[in-house]
């Protein structure tokens, strides 16, 4: 279980991000058009999984604006934006803001991405949406590189987690 702060305050997660060097969970969320995406779709690309708990907060959505810009315009690299907000949602703030350089994932079927990767909140008032996570993985799946954002208000560090890329 990790703890993190919203604006101060202490909340806990459902377990730990998975650790550099282990081969990342396999998942099944949705795509906007409401159909599948996997883990093993991106295999052979390296991978950025921007997970946020609403596309409607403004540090989240600036994650999705910056990795729109910065982490998509790396080569063989796929940026997936992760919540539980309904594709439609998602989709609607990509269409509004002109983002079209990263895919939107929802969780909002069952859930199994955040059990699978311990960051669904397991108490406090975001409880049950995912705590906000940077990880980065490798063509062949391995964590290069995982972010647990201590105060859910704060953003990601964009530079380590694009340095991991460019490292990989």
């Amino acid at each position: 279980m990790a703890t993190v702060t919203l604006k101060g305050n202490k909340i806990n997660t459902i377990g730990n991000l998975p650790k550099n060097g282990t081969s990342a969970p396999n998942f099944n969320l949705t795509k906007n058009d409401l159909s599948a995406a996997t883990l093993t779709d991106y295999k052979g690309k390296n991978v950025v999984l921007n997970i946020f708990p609403s596309i409607d907060t403004g540090t989240c959505a600036q994650s999705v604006r910056q990795f729109n810009q910065e982490a998509a315009a790396l080569d063989n690299t796929m940026v997936l934006c992760i919540s539980k907000d309904l594709p439609f949602a998602q989709a609607r703030f990509c269409g509004a803001e002109g983002i079209n350089k990263v895919e939107m994932l929802s969780d909002f079927k069952d859930g199994n991405f955040g059990t699978a990767y311990g960051l669904s909140f397991s108490d406090g008032p975001l409880a049950p949406l995912h705590s906000r996570a940077v990880v980065v993985l490798n063509k062949d799946g391995k964590v290069l590189y995982s972010e647990q954002v201590a105060e859910i208000v704060d953003e990601p560090n964009y530079k380590a987690a694009l340095e991991a890329l460019v490292n990989a």
